[in-house]
Formats: C-alpha cells, structure tokens, sequence
C-alpha cells in the first residue's frame, strides 16, 4: 500500500473538503454569495463521478486497517448518496442565498462518507456527529419562522441523547470484548450474554434516534416543517440515507433473531403504523412529509429482518426511489414569500389548472411514495417484504404490509388537492427557478429509469 493508493481510497472526501476549502476562501475574499453554487456543484458531482468509477472499477483499500477502508460496496454506497445531494444544491438556487448553507451540506456529506466506510466505532462516531452537527445549524440558517430556534433545540438535544446512547452503548460492547471493532456488534448479535444484548440495543436505539423511528421521532416533525425547503429535503432524505446505510454496514453479513429480531421488527412496525395514521391528520405538506418519513423508516428498518446477502441491495433501492420521490416532490412546490402558506395542503388546491407541470410532478412522488405500481416504490416495498417473508418472519411481513396500506389516504389525499378541487384560491405562487426545474427534471428521469428498467438498477447494486 503506498500514499497514492491512499489518497485515491479517501479520492471522493478530498474533493468534498477541496469544495469546502474553496467556499471558504470566496468568504474570506469577499466573493458575490451566488458563485457559491457553482463551486460546491462541482465538488459534489466530481466526488460522485470519482466514487462511482472507483466501485463499478471494483477498487477496495483498508486506507487504515481497522478504522476505514474502501470496497466496491461502501464506494457505490457514497456514490448513491452524493448523487442524491446534487438535486439538493439546485433546489437552494431560489431558496437560500447564504454560502454558509453549501459549507455546512458538503461537510455534513463528508461526515456521511466517513460513516459508509467506518470499520470501527471511532471513525463511526466522528462520521455521525460531522453528519449532525452541520445540519442542526441548517435548520436555523435559512429560517422562515419563529418557530425554527425551537425546532432546532429539539432536534440539537434529541441528536445529543442518540449520541450518548450509541457511546453507551459501544462502551459496553468494548468493555466485554476489548474491541473497537464494527464486528464486535455484528458478533454480539448472536450472543446470550446480557452485556452484550444490552449493548446492542443502545447501539439500535440510537440508530432509530437519528432515523426517527416510533417513538424516537419527536424531533422530525418540527424540524422538517419549519426548516427552509432544501434543509427539509436533506433531512428527509440525505440523513435517513446516511443513516440506513452506514446501518447496512454495522449489522454487516450477520443475520438477526430471537430478542433482537423482535425489536427490529415491533418498533419499525409501530412506526410504519403512526407515521401513516399521524400523516392523515396533517394540514401542513412538510409536516406531512416528516411523519411519511417516519413510517418509511420503519420500512427500511424491516430490511435488517431478511437475509444479510439481500440487504444492501433492498436498502440501496429503497433509498434511491424513496430519495427521488421526496426530492421530485420538494422541487416541484410552488414557491411562495410566505413560507407557511406555501406549506398548507389548502394552497395546493387546484394546483393543476396553475401549474399543471408542478401538479404532476407532485402527484407522481405522491404515488410512489404509496407504493402504486409500476412506479419506483412498488419495487423499493417488494423488495423489503419479500426479504422479511422468505426469511421467515411472515407474520411481520403481514402486518407491515397491512401498515404499509394506511399511507395511500393520504397520499391520494393530496391528489385530490392538487386535481379535483375546483374551488382553488387565488394563491399567489411564483414561478420556479431554471435550477429548481432542472433537479425536478433529473428526479424525474431517475424515475422512470427506475420504473422501466427496475431488474437492471437492481442487479447493479
């Protein structure tokens, strides 16, 4: 191993710290706050062109044995992940002006990176707090309401009990094994020995704390509606994403049951479950949105239940599909100078005969995210349960399902706003940015890439 090789394994995270190095110095020179976008697209999309050609090249590298490494996995993993960033930064064109807003994302990513290539639970630790510190500050940095220093203190001190129970929690697996080690959680899954079942539990608690699993989730809701539109859309998207997969790689090959297997299968279920019926009950679309995300982490949790060979394939696809369905939504909405009509579910009413371009894209992530065939989430949901069932939790795949019928109220809810309403409002709704249109455009020809050619994407991952 030599420093080239090195340095091409840490290739993806260079460029993210090269774009925040450089959005620095356009501060320090007093640069015009518009030249930022350019510079962190170009970070973002070049570590994404760099961390897709490094995996599909099959590259792998223990940069730091025991600490960080790289494979054709974790690689793809980030690649998938700074891709979905990229429609992000473009949504914030008309947004938010602030450099700030692009040092405090591609920092937030590097902390992403570092979690989807952690070998041990220091690199793992430092990866989540340099993903959630940088985001506690987005909540607050483009704020549109009042409400927002709440939403953020909330957020702050329930990111700060997930990070105390995760220490807790690998306190413990290092105290009855002697190691740091990821593989020391994937071995204490099987074992009898309380120590380690009380160790493993904090360690998925506090997972289930950053996803915002029931009844972890009081954070989300708050902070999703009084964020600015693009801090939301990386929360619901980016941070579950980096969240699930740096999971897919602390579980590693190992297969769950007995207590475990009851906790990764009673509180994603109960998640599934109130997030859908606490969505039915929402006036406001970002709110909506969060207690969506809230049973679509209960989804991607019920993965952990199926095969280990299975799981970053299902957890993959459903992060993309469930990435673009979200992203496609946040850019097709109506900007507005007052941000908490722009968030009512009242102000979409008749929406089709103003914008019938933002109605349809909308309506389109709204019948993926019930999971409507042949669209995306049909296939994401297919995967995860049929992983559940052949691994033999049929009666948890059962009732997930069942669960999973609860969100198509109102997903077809906000339809019916947007196309059957004939008494709409005289909503003053601005036009959206040529950017904006572009990350809409892109969510939606990954869309139908992934509705048409969906066995391809899958072998693929």
């Amino acid at each position: 191993m030599n420093w080239v090789d090195v340095f091409t394994a840490f290739l993806p995270e260079n460029l993210l710290l090269a774009g925040i190095v450089a959005l620095i110095g356009l501060e320090i020179c007093g640069a015009r706050e518009r030249s930022a976008l350019p510079a962190s697209l170009a970070a973002l999309l070049l570590a994404t062109a760099v961390a897709a050609w490094l995996s599909f090249n099959g590259f792998a590298l223990a940069a730091f044995p025991g600490h960080f490494s790289v494979d054709a996995q974790s690689l793809l993993a980030k690649a998938l992940v700074l891709g979905l960033a990229v429609p992000v930064l473009l949504i914030s064109r008309d947004e938010i002006a602030q450099r700030q807003f692009h040092i405090l994302v591609l920092s937030s990513l590097y902390g992403v990176c570092l979690l989807l290539s952690a070998d041990s639970f220091l690199t793992l630790f430092l990866g989540i707090e340099l993903m959630s510190l940088p985001v506690y500050a987005l909540v607050l940095l483009a704020w549109r309401r009042p409400e927002s220093a709440e939403a953020a203190l909330k957020y702050l001190v329930l990111g700060g009990a997930a990070t105390a129970t995760l220490l807790m929690g690998v306190s413990l697996l290092y105290g009855g094994s002697g190691s740091l080690a990821l593989s020391t959680f994937a071995d204490a899954l099987g074992s009898t020995d309380t120590l380690a079942r009380v160790a493993v539990v904090l360690v998925i608690v506090a997972f289930f704390l950053k996803a915002a699993v029931v009844p972890f989730h009081a954070w989300a809701p708050d902070a999703y509606e009084t964020a600015a539109v693009p801090v939301t859309a990386y929360m619901a998207v980016l941070v579950k994403a980096g969240v699930l997969l740096a999971a897919v790689r602390l579980f590693a090959a190992a297969n769950v049951a007995g207590p475990v297997a009851n906790l990764l299968a009673l509180l994603p279920l109960l998640s599934i479950v109130w997030g859908n019926l606490a969505a039915m009950r929402q006036q406001s679309f970002r709110r909506m949105i969060a207690y969506s995300s809230i049973a679509h982490a209960g989804y991607l949790f019920y993965a952990f239940l199926g095969d280990a060979a299975g799981r970053f394939q299902a957890v993959a696809f459903y992060v993309v599909a469930y990435g673009a369905m979200n992203l496609l939504a946040f850019a097709a909405l109506p900007p507005n100078d007052d941000d908490k009509a722009r968030d009512r579910l009242d102000n979409l009413r008749g929406l089709f005969h103003r914008r019938p371009y933002a109605a349809l894209m909308i309506a389109v992530a709204m019948l993926s995210l019930a999971g409507i065939p042949p669209l995306p989430g049909f296939v994401a949901k297919f995967l995860i349960f049929r992983n559940v069932i052949a691994a033999g939790f049929t009666f948890y795949g059962v009732l997930g399902l069942v669960g999973s019928y609860l969100g198509i109220y109102f997903y077809l809810r906000v339809i019916q706003y947007l196309f059957m309403s004939a008494d709409a409002p005289a909503a003053k709704d601005g036009a959206a940015g040529r950017l904006t249109l572009g990350a809409s455009v892109l969510c939606l020809l990954i869309v139908i890439a992934i509705s048409v050619f969906p066995g391809w994407v899958i072998d693929r991952l």
